[in-house]
């Protein structure tokens, strides 16, 4: 199987869309409207175009991630990170490795632009393997109520989160 990863263009935000869709149809912790989230993030002030890649196969899109900025605030101290949300892959190319992938060559092009953390919500048993860790451990915290484990935080540079406590701010548009 040959997957290609590649920047997201404007031609395949409709089949992005039906990807992110199809892949949260079933999700247990999820309100289903996650296509719609990507739709109004990519016309945010937080959008960044490099990090909304997709995956093919056969020039099929199979998958697709977003990376957006966000700041952790203490007060009037403020860090920018990012924000993982959402990753997808279509159901039948599921468990294949095809996120894993998608989530790893983010995080390359992330660190290559110069950001130094990524905050992701998500499942407690699959983001430790790329190096997150609960956020708490640098006193970020989330602005809703969520499990501990399933709120976590990544330095894409040693040591950058050192020092940076606060609450996380999201855009707007992950609360619309």
């Amino acid at each position: 199987m040959n997957i290609t990863i590649r920047q997201e263009t404007e031609k395949d935000y409709e089949f992005s869309e039906t990807v992110v869709e199809k892949a949260f149809k079933n999700a247990e912790h999820s309100d289903h409207t996650e296509q719609f989230l990507v739709a109004k993030l990519r016309k945010s002030n937080v959008f960044v175009p490099e990090l909304c890649l997709v995956a093919e196969i056969n020039e099929e899109i199979v998958g697709h991630i977003m990376l957006t900025k966000l700041l952790v605030k203490d007060g009037e101290k403020k860090y920018e990170s990012l924000a993982l949300a959402p990753v997808s892959v279509l159901p039948e190319y599921q468990n294949k490795g095809i996120g894993s992938k998608l989530i790893l060559q983010s995080l390359k092009i992330s660190k290559e632009m110069g950001f130094e953390s990524v905050i992701v919500l998500g499942h407690d048993k699959y983001y430790p393997r790329f190096g997150f860790r609960p956020a708490s451990k640098w006193g970020i915290k989330t602005p809703f109520d969520v499990p501990d484990e399933s709120f976590m935080a990544l330095e894409l540079k040693d040591g950058s989160l050192d020092g940076i406590t606060g609450t996380v701010v999201y855009s707007k548009e992950f609360f619309e």
